[in-house]
């Protein structure tokens, strides 16, 4: 097992994480959603997903009417950038 510094580490990037209950798998979609009642219409709140979690928080937030869009983080941009 190799060992980074503290300085190594903080200059490490940090995989982002899917935000499936539990899951620690790195992300690969991003979820862009918002609740009507609360926010703005332009306002995007997001959620990552793993490849294994991403139907399943889709199917989640899409019951609610509060999906608006599923990205590659890849191509994710910003709103605003």
């Amino acid at each position: 097992m190799s060992w980074m510094s503290t300085e190594e580490a903080a200059d490490a990037p940090e995989t982002p994480i899917c935000s499936g209950k539990g899951c620690r798998a790195a992300a690969v979609w991003v979820l862009a959603w918002n609740n009507p009642k609360i926010h703005t219409p332009e306002r995007r709140k997001t959620w990552l997903a793993c490849d294994e979690h991403r139907d399943h928080l889709t199917l989640f937030l899409d019951a609610r009417g509060f999906l608006k869009d599923v990205v590659k983080l890849e191509d994710w941009e910003e709103p605003g950038s």
